[in-house]
């Protein structure tokens, strides 16, 4: 990467300020050991559901609420969240940042469990947008899940998926890597979606199923 081009991809991640409110759920994410997603991630997350205003959104992945947040404030006062997580301690930390935030615990549906037993009973074609920032070793097994459930005109959301840098690189074959890559291929091979891979952070691809 050049030195302009570096300076560029710099200056575009330090352009969001956060408050407080998101700067303490990041905060309660260090003190569990969990990697939140970036500001330059969640301003994405905020922005991209302020403009498709969705009803009715899944994520893969709690965390302390970092993402959950950046959804809930991007989404209108109709709209609710599934949030997935197999850690209740986590969950318990997210609902916090939502009850600080001033978020109705109404809206919220959380869900103690693997992503891979939780997805299969969701409604098929019930979503408006599907998030995924869980282990990346199940990325594949999240991707093809979440095209069930998403609506005709909605979207999917990956996030890591470039793997730190290791997608591109076709003799890197961990498990994570393998997976990540095999997720994107899934989707670019699927005639009823559009996708856009995005380098913000980590990789975000983002993937628009055909309206009918």
């Amino acid at each position: 990467m050049s030195t302009d081009k570096r300076s560029a991809w710099s200056y575009a991640e330090g352009f969001h300020s956060e408050d407080e409110l998101m700067l303490t759920a990041r905060e309660r994410a260090r003190e569990l050991g969990i990697e939140s997603v970036a500001p330059s991630v969640a301003a994405a997350l905020t922005v991209t559901a302020t403009a498709i205003a969705p009803l009715h959104v899944v994520e893969v992945g709690t965390g302390a609420g970092v993402s959950s947040l950046a959804l809930l404030r991007g989404m209108g006062p109709q709209g609710s969240l599934t949030t997935i997580d197999p850690d209740v301690e986590h969950l318990r930390t997210a609902r916090e940042t939502f009850v600080a935030a001033g978020i109705s615990l109404s809206r919220i549906r959380s869900i103690a469990g693997r992503g891979q037993d939780v997805l299969p009973r969701l409604t098929t074609g019930a979503y408006d947008l599907v998030f995924i920032d869980a282990d990346r070793e199940s990325a594949e097994e999240y991707v093809d899940m979440s095209t069930r459930i998403l609506k005709s005109g909605g979207l999917l959301i990956l996030h890591h998926a470039l793997d730190s840098g290791r997608v591109p690189q076709p003799a890197v074959r961990s498990l994570s890597t393998v997976s990540l890559r095999n997720a994107a291929r899934i989707l670019q091979e699927r005639d009823d979606f559009t996708t856009f891979l995005s380098p913000v952070s980590d990789g975000l691809l983002l993937a628009a199923k055909r309206p009918r």
